[in-house]
């Protein structure tokens, strides 16, 4: 996860550099997304017939091929050969997260504790940790982009992530699934109604988080701090990377807190999947507001700038809780021999939700700058409440 939202902040500012449109920077990380759709979705059927360990080595392996790939890239290459290269690596580092994320979440729903909300904590603290260093990766890949460059800081990340792979596989517990023959890919697909729509409300969520934060955040503030020099180039990196890092890290310590917060181990899981559908509607506010906001300025200032890190901060807080709440239903409503099967299709919704979320984000900030991306949050967070009050009626 920290070389995941490392490449993401060097890919994103080193291209920006480079006189890339909104759009076109969109276009980057559109084949990571449909590679996380293709990955989840078949990842859960790959863990169940190959078992865990496999899906993990294969995701940290794939990880390491992909930011050595990335080293190749040449400066000469025209921009449609430059977008074609860098949108293949991020496919296939794509696929590595996945790989490594669904095997992790599904290890949890068979070794966390039965009772008391035992479930629910060990959830909120991997998904919160995982948030927490993944926000340090993107402030660690904008300071290596001002510090050392792109080409030595993606091999720089290649290799610790090389000797963390050897040091997973020296250390691996005995233990988790090794698979069965017979699993077949159609069991992917799950019956159970309530996860198919929490699935749904996945979806529309994270679309409603990378609408701004993909492109929409990173280009507006780049903006607003750069002065087109070389010195205010590096400065809002530090800043764009600061900002993005602080945000996921406090999403990722919110996380980690939501069973704390909704008195998880006093509530039944019916009384948890009630009030997904509130937090989602409670979320809907933010953006709308800070998109009236921004839309209604004049211009860019301090004070508006201010109020948007201060709204955006709040959303991540919201957010947060909607997350964790919507990663421990998951585990809560499928059963143990369905696991890899379940996860794996919930988390296809959520790489498609951040598909869908990543096109929005160049196409909105294209089209409306900052208050289209803000709207457009909006209107898919009322979406996913709808799908997330659908859960446990029949």
């Amino acid at each position: 996860m920290l070389t995941d939202g490392a490449l993401r902040m060097l890919v994103l500012l080193h291209f920006h550099t480079l006189g890339f449109s909104p759009v076109q920077l969109a276009y980057l990380f559109v084949l990571y997304e449909i590679a996380g759709v293709v990955t989840n979705l078949s990842a859960g059927w790959i863990a169940a017939r190959f078992g865990l360990t496999s899906t993990l080595y294969a995701g940290l392996s794939l990880q390491v091929v992909a930011l050595l790939a990335l080293t190749q890239l040449d400066p000469a290459w025209s921009i449609a050969a430059s977008v074609a290269f860098v949108m293949a690596v991020q496919g296939a580092s794509g696929v590595a997260k996945d790989l490594a994320k669904m095997s992790s979440k599904s290890a949890v729903k068979l070794l966390a504790p039965k009772g008391q909300g035992g479930l629910f904590r060990w959830v909120a603290l991997l998904t919160g940790s995982k948030n927490a260093v993944k926000g340090l990766g993107f402030f660690l890949g904008a300071a290596l982009l001002g510090l050392a460059g792109f080409t030595a800081s993606v091999l720089g990340m290649a290799i610790l992530l090389a000797a963390i792979l050897l040091a997973v596989i020296w250390r691996m517990p005995p233990g988790l699934p090794t698979g069965r023959k017979d699993a077949k890919f159609k069991e992917v697909f799950s019956k159970n109604r309530d996860i198919n729509w929490l699935s749904f409300a996945r979806l529309f969520l994270f679309g409603a988080r990378d609408v701004w934060f993909v492109v929409g955040i990173p280009i507006y503030f780049y903006a607003v701090l750069s002065d087109g020099t070389e010195a205010g180039n590096r400065m809002a990196f530090f800043l764009i990377g600061g900002f993005m890092a602080i945000w996921i890290i406090l999403y990722g310590a919110v996380q980690a807190s939501a069973p704390k917060l909704m008195r998880a181990a006093d509530r039944s899981t019916g009384q948890l999947i009630r009030a997904a559908s509130r937090w989602a509607m409670a979320l809907v506010t933010v953006p709308a507001l800070l998109a009236g906001l921004t839309a209604l300025a004049d211009a860019p200032a301090p004070w508006l700038t201010a109020t948007v890190v201060a709204g955006l901060l709040l959303f991540g807080a919201i957010f947060a809780v909607n997350s964790a709440l919507h990663s421990y239903l998951i585990l809560a409503l499928t059963n143990d021999d369905r696991v890899t099967m379940d996860v794996g299709f919930y988390y296809m919704s959520n790489a498609a939700g951040r598909l869908l979320g990543s096109v929005l984000s160049g196409a909105s900030y294209q089209i409306g700058g900052l208050p289209m991306c803000l709207a457009t949050a909006a209107g898919l967070l009322v979406i996913s409440a709808f799908g997330a009050a659908r859960l446990g009626q029949r």
